[in-house]
């Protein structure tokens, strides 16, 4: 009894001195593993960025942080259409042609009309217009198969045949098609105790898709379809092809599909949580991985990037937005340097021919 009562008495004070009304949104725990930390202020080799988006940046800004961190060259993907975008284009060449190029992004006004055949023929005139600025490739966003819909109302579907001759058009071209079609599991799941990206959603309730008319799961097979359709097309699949939960999924979709490579951009939090996995994935594909950031330029930001695929440090912050994605952290890669070399540079230069 004494002891049981000592007991008592020891988780009464505990207790007492714990703050058990701590709302989630304040806590943030600190890690007590002692690891190694292996600091990489600038990559093994020059990296080019393949996926972000300086629409609201200031060139010279971002050419100071490149040069900072050892980034050779950024690949701006433009959410802006029209006269806007050939602005952001002029902008960046002018800045410096060598270190920026522009992808452009698909432009749905008039989607809505009547006729889809004139749409999709106004859409090839935007094409050219933007390939004549210089484009080096072309980007279809998740609204498709999500939001925009024809003049009956309907949701174009992302492998609608009407839309086959804007990626014949594009193949034709040369100029590769980034696709970020759905996005993280979590985000078409209830909003709920059981979600693992809880704080994130609940932070940004319009990210979540729960209830959208298509799955993910039938999003990706229909941005499949249109992969297997157009095998002359060389596409990009953004964010290991919004599927870096499921590295199985995306190998079978690369193995059926060597028209396609992806990017990593904004996927170190799902890779570098599994990272035996991702270790096999970026030695078997090595040849059609990209590098590329998705996150406003910043000095500790790309070398976060750095030491997940250089070293084989434990349990450490991943680069991210502002909110975290996950109550997680990564785990290094420690590439061997022939896979860094691709990953960083040589696979970009096969997509940028300016540069080679």
């Amino acid at each position: 009894m004494p002891e049981e009562n000592a007991q008592d008495k020891f988780i009464a004070m505990v207790s007492a001195r714990a703050d058990v009304t701590l709302p989630l949104s304040d806590f943030h725990p600190r890690c007590m593993l002692h690891s190694a930390v292996h600091e990489v202020h600038r990559p093994r080799f020059p990296v080019i960025d393949y996926h972000n988006h300086l629409d609201a940046q200031n060139p010279a800004e971002v050419l100071s942080i490149m040069d900072a961190c050892g980034i050779e060259h950024i690949v701006n993907i433009t959410m802006k259409v029209g006269d806007e975008a050939v602005e952001v284009i002029e902008r960046y060449r002018s800045a410096d042609a060598r270190r920026f190029s522009t992808i452009g992004w698909m432009d749905w006004r008039g989607a809505d009309s009547p006729d889809l055949s004139s749409f999709v023929r106004l859409t090839m005139e935007r094409i050219d217009r933007l390939v004549a600025q210089g484009i080096v490739g072309f980007k279809f966003w998740k609204d498709l198969g999500l939001t925009v819909r024809d003049a009956s109302g309907e949701l174009i579907c992302v492998d609608d045949e009407r839309l086959a001759p804007i990626f014949d058009r594009l193949g034709a071209l040369g100029i590769p098609v980034m696709v970020h079609i759905g996005d993280p599991e979590a985000f078409f799941l209830p909003i709920d105790a059981d979600n693992e990206r809880y704080e994130e959603l609940a932070a940004h309730p319009d990210w979540g898709f729960f209830g959208a008319q298509y799955s993910k799961h039938e999003l990706l097979q229909q941005r499949d379809r249109v992969f297997q359709r157009h095998p002359k097309t060389t596409f990009v699949g953004a964010h290991i092809a919004e599927n870096s939960e499921d590295l199985q999924r995306v190998s079978a979709m690369l193995d059926a599909c060597p028209n396609v490579l992806v990017d990593i951009s904004a996927r170190a939090s799902e890779l570098g949580r599994q990272p035996y996995s991702a270790r096999k994935f970026f030695l078997r594909y090595a040849d059609r991985i990209l590098f590329g950031a998705d996150l406003v330029p910043e000095i500790e930001m790309y070398r976060l990037y750095y030491r997940f695929l250089e070293t084989d440090d434990e349990y450490f912050e991943y680069p991210t937005h502002a909110s975290r994605q996950g109550r997680w952290n990564i785990y290094g890669l420690d590439l061997p340097e022939d896979v860094l070399r691709k990953v960083y540079r040589e696979n970009a230069l096969r997509l940028l021919p300016q540069l080679r």
